[in-house]
């Protein structure tokens, strides 16, 4: 049965009606050029005046591709919903009951770099915070990276990372520390082969199977054990190091005069009495605020990110979600069943703790603290050298956005011994009272999951009214896979 796809008619604030051609031609300077390599040169420089992407139309490149960087924002927003039901699924029972004639069908490199790169990428050095009235002449220095990302972090502490997995694998895909990946040229326009390429670079396999988690519960909510992580599709798994975060806060409070108290166990913090120069000791902020913040902040980096990458899957035509109903323990390594390693990670367990604390794969991701690190001096160091050190947010060398970035960068005020000290006796009071770090949240955080697969839009077709899906749904294999179906 023939289907119309949505397609969303807006009314412009001047009465006219805008339909899909408007829109698009509207956003063309927003949506990106096209460069050619087959010979249609005029054609091709015509279109990158309209734009800052260059894609190469060789041979070989689907027109999903084209499509995808034409594709209007507002239908990326309106259209945008999670759809489970992929190639080689089946609903068993219930109103909504069907199996898939289709076998699954994993994303293919592009497909898999597009949505990867959405959701993690890399888009260049970003412009950190420019003032604080307190810190004059210096440039505020909060940030712990100098790239920024596809998403927003707190401060630019950029802590968090990126594991993903599909059928061939599972992979590290680190972004958080990565220099000017974008490296747009002296026009401002930007190579997307070359943009995806670097992404690729980046990616570590870390073993040669598919993720294992049983279909059932508690490793993942009833309701997601007939559609997650099942063959074809591709899972990313963004990871936070809260550890690191806490750091980062612990530091921003002293930098504008506050520390911390524990309010667990009603006592103030040993050894804060000789930094009282730096910090109110008779003002303290209390320990659960500030670790409930930063746990809040990791949140919001974690889910921002998938949403990126849910934006992107719209504009392909391809299917999925963003949700949290996996096990985080399971996911991380501690589910109690030596049978579902999962990701592997090392954790602890410990009589004062409600939950294991998973703390990082050795060598890969570590959360920034013990046993990771001798002690929380040595962890306040690597959160220092991050902010100040080679390709550090605060080092002059460091490329940047402004016309003069050695010398911006250059302004930050370095911070002193007895600034690291401040901060060092607070965190080890809490690694030391609580037995991890920080004390009452998570040393790693994981919310968030993004699942990218294709679609089987007989089961839309059967069951849903017209606009269950998008053009670029309903259009994906013929853009991007000819000769398939779906």
């Amino acid at each position: 049965m023939a289907r119309k796809p949505f397609l969303p008619l807006l009314e412009s604030a001047a009465g006219m009606p805008l339909n899909r051609r408007t829109v698009v031609g509207g956003l063309a300077m927003l949506a990106g050029g096209i460069l050619t390599s087959c010979g249609a040169q005029s054609a091709g420089a015509a279109t990158k005046r309209r734009g800052r992407v260059l894609m190469d139309q060789g041979k070989g490149t689907p027109v999903g591709l084209a499509s995808a960087l034409e594709f209007p924002l507002i239908e990326a927003l309106l259209g945008r919903r999670a759809r489970r039901f992929s190639m080689g699924a089946e609903i068993p029972d219930g109103p909504l009951q069907y199996k898939s004639d289709k076998e699954p069908m994993p994303l293919n490199e592009l497909e898999q770099m597009m949505v990867l790169a959405a959701a993690t990428g890399n888009t260049g050095y970003h412009y950190m915070i420019t003032r604080h009235a307190k810190y004059q002449p210096h440039i505020s220095n909060y940030s712990m990276a100098a790239g920024g990302r596809t998403f927003p972090s707190s401060a630019g502490f950029h802590t968090s990372n990126f594991f993903y997995t599909d059928d061939n694998g599972i992979y590290y895909l680190p972004t958080r520390d990565a220099p000017d990946l974008k490296q747009a040229d002296e026009d401002n326009n930007v190579d997307l082969k070359g943009w995806l390429d670097r992404h690729k670079s980046r990616i570590k396999k870390i073993q040669d199977k598919r993720l294992f988690l049983p279909a059932e519960e508690p490793y993942l909510e009833g309701h997601n054990t007939w559609s997650v992580n099942r063959p074809g599709s591709t899972l990313l798994i963004p990871v936070a190091d809260v550890a690191q975060h806490m750091i980062a806060m612990v530091a921003f409070l002293v930098q504008n005069g506050y520390c911390i108290f524990d309010d667990v166990h009603n006592e103030k913090i040993k050894g804060l009495q000789k930094f009282s120069k730096l910090v109110n000791v008779d003002s303290p902020y209390p320990l659960t605020f500030v670790e409930q913040y930063a746990l809040a902040e990791v949140c919001a980096e974690l889910s921002t990110s998938c949403y990126a990458g849910m934006l992107m899957l719209q504009a392909m035509g391809l299917g999925g979600w963003m949700f949290d109903g996996v096990d985080r323990f399971s996911m991380l390594g501690a589910s109690g069943n030596p049978e579902v390693p999962a990701l592997g990670f090392r954790f602890d367990t410990n009589n004062r703790w409600s939950t294991p604390n998973p703390t990082g794969l050795e060598g890969v991701f570590e959360a920034t603290c013990p046993p990771h690190y001798a002690n929380m001096r040595a962890a306040v160091d690597v959160m220092i050298e991050r902010k100040y050190g080679p390709g550090g947010p605060f080092n002059a060398e460091t490329p940047g956005p402004w016309k003069e970035s050695g010398r911006v960068r250059g302004s930050a005020m370095v911070h002193s011994e007895e600034f690291k000290d401040c901060v060092a006796v607070q965190c080890q009071y809490i690694f030391d009272k609580f037995g991890k770090f920080p004390g009452t949240v998570p040393s790693l955080m994981i919310l968030m999951y993004l699942q990218a697969h294709h679609l089987d839009l007989g089961f839309y077709d059967k069951y849903f009214k017209p606009g269950a899906y998008l053009q670029t749904q309903a259009d994906h294999m013929k853009n991007w896979h000819e000769g398939h179906d779906h």
